[in-house]
């Protein structure tokens, strides 16, 4: 049985934006619930359903995987019987990391969407092209900069209180 569609389309942008929100949702909730770095991801499929969601949880779990992409995967993964993400599309507020990264790429993942760039470790073409190297069997496209001016700020206000700075 096939769900109803809504009467009207939105195009990729704004589904995208819708999507970002959800993420930056979770990204507080690892901030202000766990006081983990803010990075929320969730994993939508194909047909527009959301599969699995995470936030940061490496230092609450003790875990250096537990990045927030991590974290959606597996709930993906699980929701799907399988390993395998094919045609799914990650949404995180914060460029991956290559560990991140390379998971999307053995999970073949097939978009990602992510809102800050991070200029010490992105690994989606920031200081590593790891999503796009073509010595890869899979490639995942990348959209990049979605709500960036909301994720910016809110990771870097979170930093600034850790280090006892006001906010910007």
């Amino acid at each position: 049985m096939s769900r109803p569609r809504a009467p009207y389309v939105i195009d990729a942008v704004d589904t995208d934006a819708v999507w970002m929100r959800r993420a930056l949702m979770l990204a507080e909730r690892a901030m202000v619930e766990d006081d983990e770095i803010p990075v929320g991801a969730l994993v939508v499929s194909p047909q527009g359903e959301v599969l699995g969601e995470g936030w940061n949880r490496n230092i609450a779990e003790h875990d250096p995987s537990a990045h927030a992409e991590i974290v959606a995967m597996r709930h993906a993964g699980r929701a799907l019987g399988n390993h395998r993400l094919v045609g799914c599309t990650l949404v995180v507020t914060l460029e991956p990391c290559a560990m991140c990264a390379m998971a999307m790429v053995h999970a073949r993942v097939g978009r990602v969407v992510f809102a800050a760039f991070d200029p010490k470790t992105g690994a989606a073409g920031s200081v590593f092209d790891v999503l796009g190297d073509p010595r890869h069997n899979h490639r995942v496209a990348v959209t990049a900069g979605v709500l960036a001016e909301v994720a910016g700020p809110m990771l870097t206000n979170y930093f600034r209180r850790k280090r006892g700075l006001p906010p910007r």
